[in-house]
């Protein structure tokens, strides 16, 4: 009988012990806003490009890398007016980002751009 009390005390023991060492998740909080991804600050931004010398090679190029910038959701590039008019989520990128972004293609020494107006949205 001596070893079976033995046995039940170190039972409960390791029990216990196990127990009070294993992390418990119902207890923790957690911080709400890091879970919760910020709402799309939407703006639209028409940008004056120079530098654009025919409407294949340059405007679909622009455009198209435009499109592809994370943070821009929809861009157009006019080659007749030299505007390229980007909507874009503000928390992601922004209007100098932008202009850099394509004064920076095909090597930045090619095209420049510069803000005409800019319109925020919701």
């Amino acid at each position: 009988m001596n070893k079976k009390a033995i046995f039940l005390l170190l039972a409960i023991s390791a029990t216990l012990i196990i127990s009070c060492s294993i992390n418990d998740e119902k207890g923790k909080t957690k911080d709400l806003k890091s879970d919760v991804p910020k709402m799309a600050k939407m703006e639209t931004v028409s940008l004056a490009i120079s530098g654009m010398t025919c409407e294949i090679g340059c405007a679909k190029t622009i455009q198209s890398k435009l499109s592809k910038k994370e943070g821009v959701a929809d861009a157009v590039v006019v080659f007749t007016d030299s505007i390229a008019t980007i909507t874009f989520n503000s928390n992601k990128t922004s209007t100098e980002d932008l202009s850099s972004f394509i004064t920076g293609i095909a090597g930045g020494n090619l095209y420049s751009a510069s803000e005409i107006r800019s319109k925020k949205s919701l």
